[in-house]
């Protein structure tokens, strides 16, 4: 994915929150691993997205 596209999805999901944290759980995770693609961050010694924070 391109960069303006994984912005792009981040803030049409960032439209959909709704203040409730527990509706927001799961559409806040996607956001969460829309960032890491975009930032390129990924923990030390993974070899799936996001193992070290558990999402």
């Amino acid at each position: 994915m391109e960069k303006e596209q994984l912005q792009a999805e981040i803030k049409a999901l960032e439209a959909k929150l709704t203040g409730d944290m527990f509706q927001d759980m799961d559409i806040k995770d996607e956001i969460h691993n829309l960032k890491m693609k975009l930032n390129g961050v990924k923990p030390m010694d993974s070899h799936i997205d996001c193992i070290g924070c558990g999402s």
